[in-house]
């Protein structure tokens, strides 16, 4: 069992539900990142999301492509990323650790390479944002022999078979896309995210978190009933924007957005 899936149990077995959150690697300085990961655990993330900057993330709107962009001025690479994890992992080895991402900073560093050095720094899981399930068999081979979760994204438009197919592809979770867009695009509508979800654990018995417009603690639980977690990702990265001069008030403007999220989920336990 993955470190993912081991939380994500966990977290069922105690009727609550997994909270998310997304930042870019490297944003808004790579020697940030690290003590930001610790920050997110401490206001109640139960796995990261860490954004491999890339210098055309096409499934991210504004607020996402600008700290990409931030995070490629200071030079950000993949393998420093993957640095960033190990870093990490010198005083957590148990909060999971998902890399998203796009496809062709992993072809250039080499599929095997990328696994290997992933797998030893201790990531659990890989989103590959513009890696079908149907074009994988190169890659996802190497990130189950590495016990690395393969996880991939749903969207409303998904069909039912495609729902078969890529649940078939994916470990640890789907990620269900909320909105017809990109990230950071949109209002959520949580009646059809609810239909949908529901519809989505007749088909797969995988855990299904769901992002892209969860801004605060009414949203998160609102989707934490119908859902297995909430990710939350552009109104993280946008408060990093805002608050990128002063480290101190941007880890407090993290956990002032985070803590009363985990609250409104965990409350749905009681």
């Amino acid at each position: 069992m993955s470190r993912i899936q081991g939380v994500l149990k966990t977290l069922k077995g105690q009727g609550r539900k997994a909270l998310i959150p997304y930042i870019t690697a490297g944003d808004p300085h790579p020697d940030q990142t690290v003590a930001l990961m610790h920050t997110l655990v401490e206001a109640g993330a139960d796995i990261i999301e860490l954004g491999v900057p890339f210098s055309d993330p096409m499934a991210d709107g504004p607020v996402i492509q600008l700290a990409c962009e931030r995070a490629l001025r200071h030079g950000t690479s993949l393998r420093q990323v993957i640095a960033m994890v190990k870093d990490f992992r010198s005083t957590n080895d148990s909060t999971p650790v998902v890399l998203m991402g796009y496809l062709n900073p992993m072809e250039a560093m080499g599929y095997e390479a990328f696994a290997d050095a992933a797998a030893d720094a201790g990531v659990d899981g890989i989103l590959t944002v513009d890696l079908p399930p149907e074009e994988a068999d190169e890659v996802a081979p190497l990130f189950t022999a590495r016990n690395l979760d393969a996880i991939f994204l749903l969207a409303p438009t998904t069909t039912d078979d495609r729902i078969r197919s890529i649940s078939e592809h994916s470990s640890g979770y789907v990620y269900y896309v909320s909105v017809k867009g990109i990230t950071g695009a949109g209002k959520i509508n949580v009646d059809e995210v609810a239909a949908k979800v529901a519809h989505i654990h007749e088909i797969t018995a995988l855990p299904v978190g769901v992002g892209f417009g969860i801004r605060d603690a009414e949203t998160a639980a609102a989707i934490g009933r119908v859902s297995d977690g909430v990710i939350v990702g552009s109104v993280l990265v946008d408060i990093i924007a805002r608050n990128q001069a002063d480290t101190d008030q941007l880890k407090r403007a993290l956990t002032d957005l985070l803590h009363p999220m985990r609250e409104a989920l965990d409350g749905l336990a009681s």
